[in-house]
């Protein structure tokens, strides 16, 4: 991913990894020729760029955003009010918790 900053591709690589294991856990891993040791040196370099905090919570925030669209999206189940104003909770921790 030379095309992104650094700072982007761990992000983009969470998203990746979160789409994945949505897909892996609901449709019991139908992507198995996705060499594993290629996971495992992806997962090692995201933590070169930011530190465990800013993983954790890019992973929590990510997380939910993937869910959230998977629900919405296939499982049929709108979102709301009150799950609009946790995940917006869940921003505003995390823009704490980048804040330096």
């Amino acid at each position: 991913m030379p095309f992104l900053s650094p700072y982007m591709r761990p992000i983009v690589l969470l998203l990746g990894s979160n789409v994945f294991m949505t897909a892996a856990w609901y449709w019991h891993l139908r992507y198995k020729e996705v060499p594993i040791i290629y996971v495992i040196f992806i997962s090692w370099g995201l933590a070169l760029v930011y530190n465990p905090a800013q993983l954790k919570t890019m992973q929590e925030v990510i997380t939910f955003v993937v869910f959230a669209g998977f629900s919405y999206l296939y499982l049929q189940q709108p979102i709301t009010l009150s799950q609009g104003f946790g995940f917006a909770l869940i921003v505003a921790g995390a823009f704490f918790v980048f804040k330096t």
